[in-house]
């Protein structure tokens, strides 16, 4: 009877979750997630805050949350592989979001310490009071992810696939992609060596000397370059990312709870006023969750979505519980890792080496001693690799959506240019031409929640590409209404959500009223209705050919007069 029973049962595959392809996707991940400390790190001792404080009590906490991050998404993985009997998928990585790195350094919790200092404290009080606000906002944050989790899957069924994989393109190209080049330009023998190795194995599929894994060959030839143009006086020297560690490894994992909870009695109003700055960070780590699953849906590996943002949000929550300031969220390449034959070891193994590289301080030497512009470029492939991928899994007819969903992104690419060369101007705002005032408003509110403004232009294309009006005309009106509140195309640098009239009050005390005159949040919620209604009265009075389902390439002729 058992030998009958075993006959028709149907045949699963018994999962190989490890192999050869897991060496190089966790030397990928690994360095990729080993390349936002060290740009984390980077930003904050660029504000002027204690290495050893950013290294002793930001760095391990925000490990351990790529640590819990990571062991999650290898269980789910082969949870899936346990309900589909396959012996091939891939588990979904996960690592520091790096817009949020960019944002919260910048937008909370460098100025907040400038704001500490200017205020009389020591170094070390304004790191303390800047490390607790960036604590708190990466706990709202947490908080936050998990409540937008039993909803994800509805938003993923309703958005369509272009309008999903366009805003993830835009991060892909603008975030991912050209800002570490600007660090790898730094350094460019030493930068393009260890980038040409990336591309030639990872991108064109070349193969190393004895299958050495290509992140892995490009460090160390990267850094073989470096330091022997070190050895020649012709490159910075030893240490030039900072002083060299004091010690061999150090045991530090904060538990700053109580410190934080007597801090926060006090300091809350001003925690308060931060949120919304930290809540469209993580709105947008939500709106990426949500598009890392429908890419690896394209490639293959068909995750819950609800339980992928549940997953970041949980290892949100464990960073900032441990003293992490930056969130965990899946990373857009998991359509890579699967391309070169990674499983589930991969995420196993990058977990518990960054874990223990935060936890025992042996980040501190890495930082130390491999320079960014050997570590960057396998950001450079990642990006590529996810932007062809979203182009793949895209209909050809929805090629101009996915296009325009990367626009706005490169107005926050503007605006991180800005930020970079204002300060060092020495001018205030009201103190420019009114031509640039213009231009600077401008860009600003383009780029307020620019991940959210690329998933809602490319899902209105999409849906006008497809002559489904009432959708398209509801897509503008949800645009509105977020541009009403300042989710999108906020008019203050600080991106805050709040009611127009609150916003018309700071532009005022601000001394930008006037650059913003004519694109308040009325104004901006106002275009968005107006668009809306004229794709109504198009859909009344115009005309949409028939949309075929083959999706052949056209000539550029074709259908033109």
């Amino acid at each position: 009877m058992s030998t009958s029973s075993t006959s028709i049962r149907p045949s699963r595959s018994r999962y190989e979750w490890i192999g050869g392809g897991d060496v190089n996707a966790f030397f990928g991940l690994m360095i990729d997630n080993i390349s936002g400390m060290i740009l984390m790190t980077s930003l904050l001792v660029g504000f002027g805050m204690p290495r050893d404080y950013v290294l002793g009590r930001m760095i391990p906490g925000t490990a351990v949350g790529v640590l819990a991050g990571d062991l999650i998404f290898t269980a789910l993985a082969f949870r899936l592989a346990r309900r589909t009997g396959r012996s091939d998928v891939t588990a979904m990585p996960l690592g520091l979001d790096t817009p949020s790195t960019f944002g919260s350094v910048i937008l909370i919790i460098g100025p907040s310490f400038q704001a500490a200092l200017g205020r009389g404290l020591a170094a070390d009080a304004a790191a303390r009071h800047a490390w607790f606000l960036g604590l708190t906002m990466l706990l709202a944050s947490g908080i936050f992810k998990l409540a937008c989790a039993p909803i994800c899957g509805w938003v993923r069924n309703l958005v369509p696939r272009a309008g999903l994989l366009g805003s993830l393109t835009a991060i892909a190209l603008a975030i991912i992609s050209f800002l570490p080049l600007l660090d790898i330009a730094a350094f460019p023998v030493a930068g393009y060596v260890s980038l040409a190795i990336i591309l030639a194995t990872l991108t064109a599929r070349w193969r190393l000397p004895r299958n050495v894994p290509g992140a892995l060959g490009a460090v160390i030839l990267g850094c073989l370059v470096y330091y022997g143009m070190n050895l020649a006086g012709l490159g910075p020297g030893l240490g030039a990312e900072g002083a060299q560690p004091s010690s061999l490894l150090r045991l530090a994992l904060p538990a700053p709870l109580s410190a934080w909870w007597q801090w926060f009695g006090q300091s809350w109003p001003e925690a308060l006023s931060y949120l919304p700055v930290a809540i469209p960070l993580a709105l947008a780590t939500v709106v990426g969750g949500i598009d890392c699953t429908e890419s690896a849906a394209a490639a293959g590996d068909d995750y819950s979505t609800g339980q992928i943002i549940a997953a970041e949000g949980v290892a949100t929550l464990v960073g900032g519980l441990f003293g992490g300031v930056i969130q965990s969220t899946p990373y857009i390449g998991h359509p890579a890792y699967k391309a070169m034959g990674a499983r589930a070891g991969y995420t196993l193994a990058t977990a518990l080496f960054v874990g223990a590289a935060g936890i025992c301080g042996y980040f501190d030497w890495i930082f130390f001693l491999i320079p960014k512009a050997v570590t960057f470029p396998i950001l450079i492939f990642i990006g590529l690799e996810i932007t062809a991928q979203s182009f793949h899994a895209t209909s050809v007819r929805h090629y101009a959506a996915v296009a325009l969903a990367c626009v706005p992104a490169l107005a926050y690419l503007a605006l991180i240019t800005l930020n970079q060369v204002l300060p060092e101007v020495g001018k205030p705002f009201a103190d420019l031409r009114p031509q640039t005032q213009h231009w600077i408003a401008t860009v600003t509110m383009l780029s307020g929640g620019f991940i959210v403004t690329s998933l809602l232009w490319g899902t209105f294309l999409t849906y006008l590409i497809d002559g489904r009006v009432k959708p398209a005309a509801a897509t503008l009106l949800m645009a509105g209404a977020f541009a009403w509140f300042g989710i999108i195309h906020s008019p203050l640098p600080s991106g805050p959500i709040n009611a127009p009239a609150a916003v018309l009050r700071q532009l005022t005390e601000e001394g930008r009223a006037t650059a913003s005159a004519h694109q308040t949040p009325y104004h901006w919620a106002a275009a968005y209705a107006a668009m809306a209604f004229t794709v109504l009265l198009l859909a009344r009075f115009g005309y949409h050919p028939a949309i075929h389902e083959v999706d052949a390439p056209r000539s550029v002729s074709s259908g033109r007069a």
